[in-house]
């Protein structure tokens, strides 16, 4: 394993020791009923040059959040824990070897409009693994440098009217992929509670 492994475990346990009132969350929109846990995996490739996060994109088909850009993950199944859900996921999504993945921790939880809790597990992942896609529920994967996603100047404020009520999201913009909504607020905010914008570079 490269620095970025040991980096990352440094400053996810430093930063889940100090308190940080501005992270992003929907709990202000969530349904009147009890939230579906869910999990994902925010897999962190250990590339010496310029470490990414794995991300993938719906097909356009799916019934739901056809065509967004998300990190591997879904609901959690009875008995399982947080990890346990994000590593199946990452594996039924686009055959990441569980084995190959290095876990460092759980991060703030995001609550979603659409009555979800869901659990990021941050983790690193050797470059250059042999994924594949899994045609019924993932259109793509692809690597987005950590050092682009994490800068506040590519997080574009957006607003939108939804159900009556205006509310406030970012985008990012990266080789032709929109991301945004809750993958891109679990973003903003794991870099916020890492940070990143305090390392020395």
């Amino acid at each position: 394993m490269n620095d970025i492994h040991g980096r990352l475990i440094a400053m996810h346990r430093r930063g889940h020791t100090r308190a940080i009132t501005d992270l992003r969350d929907e709990a202000d929109f969530m349904p009147d009923r009890p939230a579906r846990a869910a999990a994902v995996l925010i897999a962190v490739t250990q590339r010496q040059d310029e470490p990414g996060i794995l991300l993938i994109e719906r097909p356009s088909a799916m019934r739901t959040h056809p065509g967004q850009v998300a990190f591997p993950g879904g609901a959690i199944d009875s008995g399982e824990t947080p990890v346990q859900a994000a590593l199946r996921e990452a594996q039924e999504e686009i055959a990441l070897p569980i084995s190959q993945v290095h876990v460092i921790g759980e991060t703030d939880r995001y609550r979603t409009g659409s009555g979800f809790a869901i659990t990021p597990v941050l983790a690193t992942v050797p470059p250059d693994l042999a994924l594949r896609s899994n045609p019924a529920e993932v259109d793509e994967w692809f690597e987005v440098p950590l050092s682009f996603v994490f800068d506040p100047a590519n997080h574009v404020s957006r607003s939108a009217m939804h159900q009556g009520r205006a509310r406030q999201f970012i985008e990012i913009h990266w080789q032709g992929h929109r991301i945004w909504g809750v993958t891109a607020a679990i973003i903003q905010n794991l870099s916020k509670r890492l940070g990143w914008d305090e390392q020395p570079r």
